[in-house]
């Protein structure tokens, strides 16, 4: 049994996975403090200093559900624009190295030995 746990967790899959959630994380909080540290008193400024966070009805304070919303829809809208821009330069790589298919290298590699038979 314990050869095969060590098996599984020692799989490329779920150190993988154990190293994204590590980095994702700590990515997390660098965009929470974005948000929370730069974006949303910019908007505050912009928006003349609103802030849902004091809405309440009795005991049922709806106004943090509203700005969590809305930092919600901050941080996915920032997150996106960090994966584009990265989307970016990948693109650029991909298209700067030509994939050459191991089928198509293997028959060149045949038509030249075939060449050099004649």
């Amino acid at each position: 049994m314990w050869q095969e746990f060590k098996k599984f967790a020692l799989k490329g899959n779920v150190l993988d996975l154990a190293i994204a959630v590590v980095i994702g994380t700590a990515f997390g909080k660098i965009v929470s403090s974005l948000v929370q540290d730069i974006i949303m008193p910019l908007v505050g400024l912009l928006g003349g200093g609103i802030d849902f966070s004091h809405l309440a009805y009795g005991k049922i304070k709806y106004g943090v559900f509203i700005q969590s919303v809305i930092d919600f829809l901050i941080i996915a809208f920032s997150i996106f624009m960090v994966v584009r821009f990265f989307n970016r330069f990948k693109k650029k790589e991909e298209a700067a190295a030509p994939v050459i298919d191991h089928k198509e290298e293997l028959l060149r590699e045949i038509r030249d030995l075939l060449k050099e038979g004649k």
